[in-house]
């Protein structure tokens, strides 16, 4: 077979360690050797021999609520093998938490993570005023983990001297050691009288990095399981 579509920028080879890597700027590959957490639906293909489980109540039905915010429970992957992931032809990107670090990001945005990873559920201040969401989790530890976001994202220095305002549907992540508050561009007056559309934000402080998607959020149908 022969083509433009069977060229090694788009043929699968295998991996030569495990973990997770991106394939392309669609996808992320992850060899699994163990366990690794996913967002459930997101596996587009698989080879090996991997076993699926849906994750339920406790602590993976928390991650179901508040970490997808579509209402999409997550799934763990075991045994050996390689899976695809991606979500809607969102672009992908790793990030790597390092032991010590902490990275705040929106449910909206997780593909996939490491087992070694620790995640909690906090609420952010803030946050789902315009429908970015009241909950966001937490990932802590040392590992990867997988983002995906609509369109190329923007990731801003935050600095004590230069605080940064976010449009809360288009807020990705930030990192560790920023505080959170609600901040409003408008006075009452003006947004009585129409005013700009843009009335209220996430104001981050502090030492670090805010990421942003390039468009806000748009609504979402909660999917049938």
């Amino acid at each position: 077979m022969k083509g433009d579509l069977f060229s090694s920028e788009h043929m699968a080879q295998f991996a030569t360690a495990p973990g997770m890597t991106i394939e392309n700027s669609k996808c992320v590959k992850y060899a699994v050797n163990g366990e690794m957490l996913a967002r459930q639906g997101a596996m587009i293909a698989f080879r090996g021999n991997l076993q699926f489980e849906r994750k339920g109540q406790g602590v993976g039905g928390m991650l179901k609520r508040a970490v997808t915010g579509e209402g999409l429970p997550l799934m763990a992957v075991r045994g050996q093998g390689e899976a695809w992931f991606a979500q809607e032809a969102q672009n992908c990107f790793i990030v790597e938490v390092e032991a010590g670090d902490e990275f705040t990001v929106n449910g909206r945005n997780v593909l996939c993570f490491d087992a070694t990873l620790a995640y909690r559920i906090a609420t952010v201040k803030g946050a789902g005023i315009t429908g970015g969401g009241l909950f966001n989790s937490v990932f802590s530890g040392q590992g990867r983990l997988g983002l995906v976001c609509e369109g190329t994202p923007l990731v801003i220095p935050v600095s004590p001297q230069y605080p940064v305002y976010v449009d809360t549907d288009a807020v990705v992540g930030w990192t560790a050691g920023l505080q959170t508050s609600l901040h409003r561009s408008q006075s009452i007056g003006s947004m009585l009288r129409g005013g700009s559309g843009e009335a209220v934000q996430l104001m981050l402080q502090g030492q670090g990095y805010v990421v942003v998607r390039p468009s806000e959020a748009k609504p979402h149908t909660p999917q049938q399981r």
